[in-house]
């Protein structure tokens, strides 16, 4: 299997976008099997904004959230925000392949947008599969970024995608994962699968600003940006030219975009 690399990193830029998550617009397929006493465990947490959500639905039952980087900045402010919160939480630095948990042992695993990073997602589901105790659900939801679509049709964000898919496969991921989700599970041994998908839309003018600005600095200055130009795929200089337009999809006054996030619930 090969080793794993997000393609992301842990960036300001891209904090920025995932603090902004919650249950509410990142697992609402999910919330309608949440009961107060059931345990969860929250694969990929990261900041901890989605974990913290659900940690009140289940209350009072046990909340574990691992994160596979060992950084501590990101596990540090994920635990900060579910004290505010005033929720108990339990983050550890984890890998979803190599987990020591016994079997059956959460009511609820749950991952956002981490199979498309994992050069094995279907082994990562098997044992997400093996960790959900009887009568339990799994769910996972990632976006598919052949399928997002905007407007204007700026070129510059055509180079964008076509870069980041080159650097995220090179990384062992699918960036694609959306489409793929529903017969990963199948394959990964459920014989229960509901599939389904929704969106992120960015449209108004502080939508527009806030998406715009964090890929536009992204594009320049997160892991992306120096995989992108280790590996020989763009120089600094194209780089830049993703970021102005970036900037000038964001400052259009029509400007549309949107995120399918394909999604399952797995249970047999």
């Amino acid at each position: 299997m090969a080793e794993h690399r997000y393609t992301h990193g842990h960036h300001e830029s891209v904090l920025r976008s995932h603090t902004w998550r919650t249950a509410e617009n990142s697992a609402g397929y999910l919330l309608p099997e949440l009961a107060p006493g059931q345990s969860l465990l929250d694969v990929g947490c990261g900041p901890g904004t989605i974990t913290v959500d659900l940690a009140r639905l289940v209350a009072p039952g046990l909340v574990v959230g691992i994160e596979i980087e060992p950084g501590a900045a990101v596990l540090d402010g994920a635990r900060q925000t579910a004290a505010e919160a005033g929720v108990e939480i339990r983050f550890e630095v984890g890998d979803i392949y190599r987990l020591a948990q016994p079997d059956r042992s959460f009511d609820v695993v749950h991952a956002h947008q981490v199979l498309q990073h994992l050069p094995d997602p279907v082994g990562a589901l098997r044992q997400m599969r093996r960790l959900r105790a009887h009568g339990g659900v799994v769910a996972a939801r990632d976006a598919d970024y052949a399928a997002m679509t905007w407007f204007p049709r700026i070129p510059a964000l055509d180079r964008w995608l076509a870069l980041y898919q080159r650097v995220a496969r090179a990384n062992g991921g699918e960036p694609d994962a959306g489409r793929r989700l529903y017969g990963w599970a199948i394959e990964a041994g459920f014989t229960d699968v509901r599939p389904s998908a929704s969106v992120w839309c960015y449209a108004t003018p502080a939508d527009r600003s806030w998406w715009g600005g964090l890929w536009a600095d992204r594009v320049v200055s997160s892991a992306l940006a120096e995989q992108a130009v280790a590996a020989g795929f763009a120089t600094a200089g194209e780089l830049q030219e993703l970021s102005d337009g970036w900037r000038e999809w964001a400052a259009s006054r029509d400007g549309w975009f949107a995120v399918l996030n394909g999604e399952v619930l797995c249970r047999g």
